[in-house]
């Protein structure tokens, strides 16, 4: 289902946390949850993926993570801001050491000047180490790859926090 250097990362990523006893939490918009889904694609993970969180609306965010309100209305969905809330949030709402998050914008429409299409914020955050961001352009290269890079890059920035 997944391309095999996807795979490859993601057992890596478990193998870490499984040997750090830390469990795993994802909070995932324009992902819509593979994340979680290639994570758990791979047998045994169930001792470290905690749960996921697909909070592809911005009430979803509200509700299920915990983002205020104001913090989408100021900055927007996809913004730091708003990663770093969705991180925090699922670790909150959940019993996970390590949380990962992505918000953006996949297209085909959708984007703006100011937030294009391939426009994608990501926080990963764990209890007790505060929280990292990066955010990338990955530019107009098809929906199904941008949300493959955010993959990517999601399971990066979980390996940094390992």
């Amino acid at each position: 289902m997944f391309p095999s250097p996807l795979v490859q990362h993601a057992n890596v990523v478990l193998a870490q946390a499984r040997a750090d006893k830390l469990r795993i939490a994802t909070a995932e918009s324009c992902t819509g949850g593979l994340i979680i889904a290639l994570l758990t694609e791979i047998p045994g993970s169930s001792d470290v993926v905690e749960r996921g969180f697909v909070t592809y609306s911005n009430q979803a965010k509200r509700d299920l993570l915990g983002v205020p309100g104001d913090l989408i209305a100021d900055f927007g969905a996809v913004s730091e801001p708003v990663a770093r809330a969705m991180a925090e949030g699922a670790l909150t709402y959940s019993r996970a050491d390590l949380a990962v998050s992505v918000t953006g914008v996949a297209g085909p429409g959708g984007g703006t000047a100011m937030k294009p299409v391939g426009h994608v914020h990501f926080a990963a955050a764990r209890t007790g180490r505060g929280i990292i961001h990066e955010q990338h352009r990955f530019g107009p290269i098809g929906r199904a790859d941008i949300r493959l890079k955010a993959v990517e890059t999601a399971l990066a920035l979980l390996q940094r926090l390992l």
